[in-house]
């Protein structure tokens, strides 16, 4: 009895596809002015538009001015500005315009990665380490 109960759990998880991970695309929006986020989990895009603080953009999609040493990047303070969704794509507009010539790059934050114990186990990720992409864009 206890073999026929089994049997179809084990094609239930070996059936069961594998979630992607989320990725997201930015561009500059027509007026050269904003940037545009597109791909965001519609899931994170209502719970942060719910934010009365308005800092939840700014944890996962931070905005910086790229360095002229690219190994200090970490190092840069945010760039300030206002983040709007518009259906399922996130506006960013900064406090002062984007400067002509230069580089910016936005981290993107993988918090849906390395969740798992066996994570921890295969070695993919270690206690404290974040998983992010960095998207560099120039004005």
């Amino acid at each position: 009895m206890r073999k026929l109960f089994v049997l179809p759990l084990l094609l239930f998880v070996a059936c069961t596809p594998k979630p992607q991970p989320n990725t997201i695309s930015i561009s500059l929006a027509p007026n050269k002015k904003s940037l545009q986020f597109e791909g965001v989990d519609a899931g994170i895009v209502g719970e942060i538009s719910r934010d009365s603080v308005g800092e939840g953009w700014q944890t996962l999609v931070p905005v910086y001015r790229m360095p002229a040493d690219t190994e200090l990047k970490s190092y840069q303070p945010v760039q300030p500005g206002k983040y709007v969704v518009a259906d399922s794509t996130v506006v960013f507009t900064p406090d002062t315009p984007f400067a002509a010539g230069q580089t910016y790059f936005v981290r993107w934050y993988h918090f849906d990665e390395g969740k798992k114990a066996s994570d921890y186990l295969k070695g993919r990720q270690r206690p404290g380490q974040q998983h992010f992409t960095d998207l560099i864009f120039k004005q």
